[in-house]
């Protein structure tokens, strides 16, 4: 008998149900919504953020939050009482990102009467994601499921591999994180860029996204821009667009003249740490070498920015 599980991130929501255990998932954070069945579970977390702020307006609130001690998400304790699972799974690899181990264990305390497996994620790497969807498959006694998932990514993974393998020509990247202020991408997307055919500039792999300037960007001109906020949307980032519009010289970047200018879906794909990452990988195969590559996202994980 398996157990009843209970997922605050998004990422190992999918992984939870791309192990064929969806049925066992008996609650949800506020943010998990894919597949779009897990919807239908009862939220046991909710956002201490109003709705629809900018990402200027998103990056003082957060910093109020975090500068007076206080929590950007509540962790629902009534609700993890009433659903008794037997494992709830965190993270602790961001505190903006999603509920934190801290506040998991928080909640958790004295709520229910008896024990709690507690599994916590903390990716920086792209290997890192692969390892937590063999600690839940191995935690959840779910081994050759897990096995069977891996073997597929990495099968995916390494016909993007060998098709670049003779392509001379890597492309500079800059893949922008946050718009306001400007961050640039890090932890695993430096990793997946170079597996895509391209190189990623201003970031480290395996290091957290970092703050930069828009002069340095400039001074960096990359051919490839590709713009793909935290938990935002394409539609939502399009709304914002004008932040970048309106630094002096965006005009002239190469890859603004050479129409290397994207949009991506950071919400559903970059910033999720689960099966979907190589959904992502093949996203920018797409955009960095279209002539090998037509996985089909074109629309819907990514579109072209024109002006």
């Amino acid at each position: 008998m398996y157990p009843k599980i209970v997922s605050l991130l998004p990422a190992a929501t999918e992984i939870v149900c791309a192990l064929g255990l969806e049925n066992n998932l008996v609650g949800r954070s506020h943010e998990c919504d894919f597949p779009p069945s897990v919807k239908q579970l009862p939220a046991c977390s909710n956002a201490n953020l109003p709705d629809n702020l900018s990402s200027g307006e998103i990056d003082v609130k957060v910093k109020e939050l975090l500068a007076d001690a206080l929590s950007i998400y509540t962790v629902d304790r009534e609700v993890i009482k009433s659903l008794a699972p037997d494992v709830v799974i965190t993270q602790a690899q961001c505190e903006v990102c999603a509920v934190s181990l801290k506040e998991v264990e928080q909640a958790l305390e004295n709520c229910l009467d008896k024990s709690v497996r507690i599994i916590s994620l903390q990716p920086n790497v792209l290997n890192d994601i692969f390892n937590d969807i063999k600690t839940i498959a191995d935690s959840l006694n779910v081994k050759q499921a897990g096995e069977l998932l891996l073997e597929e990514l990495q099968e995916r993974t390494d016909i993007i591999r060998h098709k670049l393998k003779f392509v001379e020509n890597k492309p500079t990247i800059a893949c922008i994180e946050w718009l306001e202020p400007l961050m640039i991408s890090g932890n695993w997307v430096p990793e997946m860029v170079a597996l895509a055919g391209g190189i990623a500039i201003l970031t480290e792999p395996g290091k957290h996204s970092t703050y930069t300037t828009w002069e340095q960007i400039v001074s960096a001109d990359p051919d490839i821009v590709i713009v793909m906020p935290c938990g935002f949307p394409i539609a939502r980032t399009l709304n914002e667009m004008a932040i970048l519009l309106q630094q002096p010289g965006f005009s002239d970047l190469k890859a603004v003249t050479n129409n290397g200018l994207y949009i991506a879906d950071g919400n559903q794909y970059f910033n999720r740490p689960g099966p979907r990452i190589v959904d992502s990988i093949e996203i920018l195969a797409e955009i960095i070498n279209p002539k090998q590559f037509i996985f089909g996202y074109e629309g819907q994980g990514w579109i072209q920015f024109s002006l």
